[in-house]
């Protein structure tokens, strides 16, 4: 994820002007909160996301499917 200064905003900023921080995820999909000058959090659009965890999960089952057919024989050992 690439971060621009434009989607940094103050902490300060973001409770007194939460629609500025609003639009901005809706321009660019993702804005940093800044707490005392030091990167704390990330607002992100709920799609977004869904689509990040959708992605883990699928990482999850390719690793899963690797280590069983890496491990076949051991499953088929334990099955009997």
């Amino acid at each position: 994820m690439n971060i621009h200064a434009k989607n940094l905003v103050s902490i300060t900023e973001a409770n007194q002007n939460f629609s500025k921080v609003a639009r901005l995820v809706d321009e660019s999909g993702a804005v940093v909160i800044l707490k005392n000058n030091v990167p704390r959090y990330l607002v992100i659009e709920v799609s977004a996301a869904e689509q990040e965890q959708l992605a883990a999960d699928e990482d999850v089952m390719a690793v899963s499917k690797r280590l069983i057919e890496k491990n076949r024989q051991a499953y088929e050992v334990l099955a009997q």
